[in-house]
């Protein structure tokens, strides 16, 4: 029988954070700014169960990291204290309705959710190997992909100052541009983008010149959130010989104020994408010992909605969908290619996956890529799209599901394109 929650809202079938799920957060309720965990509509107040006594069955090392303002002091005590806490909420949650836990439960739609932790470091690879050759045909038709592209997980150092929450407003960025039939001129981009992305949170780290083996590597990942890196394109363009991106994507990067727990995940994992028959071999490192529940099974999609549709009425149109089990590249390849030349990484840094797309059209992760289709993005009110316009409003949703089992979200990522000062 599946468990069910007192928190009747955690029972409704369309919820993203039934009992299975207890995503981690942290919100500002007040002037008081707590972590705590998404349960139906409401929020479990960590802060308020560590003082209020209700969490014996976790160690002292865990109960004060409920007391901290940022998850990274529970991020670095690793998978064995996660998974006590998770069963001690999980407990407290179910059966009969606790009075002392009902005090510590918070209206989700009164609070303010802030950055779940303290970014010291970002950064984004390129794990979508349908992406990548749908971009690589714009500029190099007949070798979309580079030369290493199957060897290792290509990535590049991000912005961790830059990282938003969903909700916060994306002021659209200037910069030098190159226009086919003119010298380079600096103005506000006419090519804002989005980029459909899960990030994964580092929880323990490791000592410089440490490397992760990649069957160790997921006891290092806390757990997954959504991220939009947004872009702009004719920046880019000009820019990103030779170093690569820069000012095209360090204006802004949204991430979901939730993070789901590898361990919510678990009953969903799949088998890694399959590599070609021409593909070459993984290199030893980066071959895992069982490669049956390497990937996640979790739908991601894109809605829009324009200044027009929203003063019409109109709800935000679903403009793609694709799934992370179509990665060329695991999380658990990103941890272990990162730490392989020693590189340290630290409780709270960010690993994004780049964008993720699917093969079929209806499932490319960003408006660059929808460039081959024959006809452009059309929205309900005519409008077209090539690029985002000022107040498009974008939003990411990811959940995942299976017979028997519920549905597990991640809530939603999202952010309005604001004009340029």
């Amino acid at each position: 029988m599946a468990l069910k929650c007192w928190v009747a809202s955690a029972n409704d079938p369309s919820t993203d954070f039934p009992i299975q799920n207890l995503p981690y957060g942290v919100f500002r309720y007040g002037n008081q700014t707590h972590i705590g965990i998404a349960i139906g509509d409401k929020i479990l107040d960590l802060h308020a169960c560590g003082v209020g006594g209700l969490l014996v069955g976790v160690s002292a090392e865990a109960r004060n990291a409920c007391l901290s303002e940022t998850l990274n002091e529970l991020m670095e005590l690793g998978p064995e204290v996660w998974s006590a806490l998770r069963r001690e909420v999980t407990n407290l949650l179910s059966g009969e309705a606790h009075s002392e836990v009902e005090k510590s439960l918070v209206p989700m739609c009164e609070v303010e959710m802030q950055l779940p932790a303290r970014t010291g470091d970002y950064t984004d690879f390129y794990a979508s190997i349908d992406h990548a050759r749908r971009v690589g045909k714009l500029f190099r038709p007949d070798n979309p992909l580079l030369p290493n592209y199957k060897y290792l997980p290509v990535g590049y150092h991000g912005r961790a100052s830059s990282i938003v929450v969903s909700g916060f407003p994306i002021r659209r960025p200037q910069g030098q541009t190159k226009p086919a039939d003119s010298e380079p001129l600096f103005a506000p981009s006419k090519s804002v983008d989005y980029e459909l992305e899960i990030g994964a949170f580092v929880g323990p780290g490791n000592r410089l010149g440490n490397p992760i083996s990649i069957n160790e590597a997921e006891k290092h990942i806390f757990g997954l959130c959504l991220v939009n890196d947004w872009s702009a394109r004719d920046l880019q363009a000009w820019e990103y010989q030779p170093l690569g991106p820069f000012l095209a994507k360090s204006f802004a990067t949204s991430v979901s104020p939730w993070v789901v727990s590898m361990e919510a995940l678990a009953p969903y994992r799949v088998p890694v994408r399959s590599r070609g028959k021409d593909d070459p071999a993984l290199l030893d490192y980066l071959q895992p010992l069982d490669t049956q529940k390497c990937a996640i099974d979790l739908t991601l999609e894109v809605y829009l909605a324009s200044l027009k549709m929203r003063q019409a009425g109109i709800p935000p149109e679903r403009i793609s969908r694709s799934n992370l089990r179509d990665l060329y590249w695991t999380f658990a390849q990103f941890v272990t290619h990162h730490t392989s030349n020693g590189c340290n990484l630290r409780s709270g840094d960010l690993l994004a996956t780049g964008t993720v797309s699917g093969p079929l059209e209806g499932s490319e992760g960003c408006l660059l890529e929808m460039r081959h289709r024959a006809v452009r993005l059309r929205l309900p009110t005519g409008e077209e799209r090539v690029f985002l316009e000022d107040e498009d409003r974008v939003i990411f949703r990811a959940f995942t599901e299976r017979h028997n089992l519920p549905r597990i979200g991640f809530g939603l990522c999202e952010g309005i394109v604001k004009k340029h000062r």
